[in-house]
């Protein structure tokens, strides 16, 4: 399809949002029909819009050969854009809904699953003692897709690991979390003293799903290394719960940030395992887009944390 020389006013005048809208679906769903069943539309008609779309850009933005679907260069530079533009109207109606004499808007926050920060905690407390009739959602997701929504502006910030920081958008230190090594009950080397690295070697482990070494948590995964566990997991999951859960159950040793399983400590339901020096520290991150429009009640408790980090030396966010 040969490319047409746009005329930037026309194209703002008369581009149909509802073809960008279309065309973001599609590019996420990765087929026609699966697009289609997310916008209740049937397949031919998510084909016109495409078509509509193309036309009015004078670029192919998909390729549909057979056995093949997949953006285009000017494709994917449109998916940039438009998810970017359609975080943005999304948040219109609800902008506009929330002008009120008080503070009353929807916050929404993504949250990385092992997240556990004081902090937040009691900034999140004062904040909804002074403004009751604010509303607050927090997604646990993992870290990458907390900064997606970010990125997107589908969520108003983030508590998440960084592996690599995106310029587009902006970071402050929240706490550092300390990983070690648990077992459960019914794990063989539960309530044994004096252990060794040795005895650790050829257990079965329980990991995170981005336990990886290109991913943020690429010291918990050398860690793992250092014990010589097995190389086969037993389990899996993104939620930190879960994987407290597979490490009680038995499945295997696995990493858990220590500040979060101090009382399951206590309570003889984990139980600490070598190595116990030279841990990996997790630096989690408050992630934000300065290029949201973010309604009051966003703008107070971000801001309001950002207030309290600013006044919290680091040293006191160290959670060991």
């Amino acid at each position: 399809m040969p490319a047409t020389r746009l005329d930037p006013e026309r194209l703002a005048r008369e581009m149909n949002w509802n073809l960008l809208r279309t065309f973001v679906v599609l590019a996420e769903s990765g087929s026609i029909t699966n697009a289609a069943e997310q916008l209740r539309l049937k397949q031919p008609s998510v084909s016109v819009a495409l078509k509509k779309l193309e036309d009015r850009l004078g670029q192919r933005l998909i390729d549909r050969s057979p056995g093949r679907f997949a953006l285009t260069e000017a494709g994917q530079l449109l998916y940039r854009e438009a998810v970017n533009i359609n975080g943005s109207i999304l948040r219109l109606a609800t902008l506009m809904r929330e002008v009120t004499p008080e503070i009353s808007g929807h916050v929404r926050i993504a949250v990385a699953s092992h997240v556990v920060c004081p902090i937040f905690d009691e900034v999140i407390g004062d904040f909804y003692a002074a403004h009751p009739q604010a509303k607050l959602s927090i997604d646990v997701i993992t870290s990458m897709d907390a900064i997606a929504a970010v990125s997107a502006k589908r969520v108003s910030f983030a508590l998440a690991l960084v592996r690599e920081k995106d310029p587009n958008l902006c970071y402050m230190p929240l706490c550092r979390e300390v990983f070690g090594l648990f077992c459960g009950p019914r794990h063989p080397l539960f309530g044994r003293r004096n252990l060794t690295l040795d005895d650790l070697k050829g257990h079965g482990a329980v990991v995170f799903d981005n336990d990886r070494l290109q991913d943020a948590l690429q010291d918990v995964t050398l860690l793992r290394a250092r014990a010589a566990l097995a190389a086969q997991v037993r389990g899996v999951s993104e939620n930190l719960e879960e994987v407290r859960r597979m490490i009680m159950a038995g499945l295997g040793i696995g990493p858990l940030p220590k500040h979060v399983v101090v009382r399951d400590l206590r309570d003889g339901l984990l139980w600490q395992v070598p190595p116990f020096e030279d841990l990996p520290e997790v630096d989690v991150y408050l992630i934000w887009n300065p290029e949201t429009v973010r309604n009051r009640a966003e703008d107070k408790l971000l801001h309001g944390l950002i207030a309290r980090l600013e006044a919290t030396p680091f040293a006191d966010r160290i959670y060991v």
